[in-house]
């Protein structure tokens, strides 16, 4: 299945299933009316800070918005500027609650996350190349072997001080739902 097409499914789905208009679903995540409408109707790639928004604002795992009906070939989303690309490793696992990506961040490029829900955590391990990783106000510089692990309930970004590209693994585990 094309990633739009997918993404633009889910978002509807998720919008219906909630009983949300686009005015609602942009309160609650952050996007824009205009941008959610653009996505629905597939005339907008949306980036991965905005996949986030929107995954975080819905309370849904990131991976949800990327098809794998096909496991052995793995979607790779990269959103309209390649600047980041994600490759889940494994699909989502409802048992354990966490997804598990492989993630290239160009040379000198950065990407923001917004802060996810409570209780989220995320292990962030440096595969190949330096990675600046910045959690809320802390800067922390990872080598090739290095990792982080830190509460996802607050702002945090990664940036590549490098003139190559930087390649790490993402793992985010999910809280269980409240009952």
């Amino acid at each position: 299945m094309d990633i739009a097409l997918h993404m633009a499914s889910m978002l509807k789905t998720l919008r219906q299933e909630k009983g949300w208009s686009l005015s609602q679903a942009a309160a609650y995540t952050g996007v824009s009316k205009a941008m959610l409408g653009q996505i629905e109707r597939q005339e907008s790639s949306p980036s991965i800070a905005i996949l986030w928004k929107i995954a975080t604002g819905f309370n849904v795992h990131f991976s949800l918005f990327l098809p794998t009906e096909n496991h052995q070939q793995r979607p790779v989303f990269s959103g309209p500027a390649p600047q980041m690309t994600v490759e889940p490793l494994f699909p989502y696992d409802k048992q354990l609650r966490f997804d598990h990506f492989s993630i290239h961040l160009a040379a000198g490029a950065s990407s923001q996350s917004s802060a996810h829900d409570g209780g989220v955590i995320e292990h962030v391990v440096v595969i190949e190349g330096r990675l600046s990783l910045q959690v809320g106000d802390e800067w922390y510089n990872l080598r090739a072997g290095e990792g982080k692990r830190f509460a996802g309930d607050i702002a945090h970004g990664y940036y590549n001080p490098q003139d190559k590209s930087v390649h790490f693994h993402s793992l985010i585990h999910y809280p269980a739902p409240k009952a």
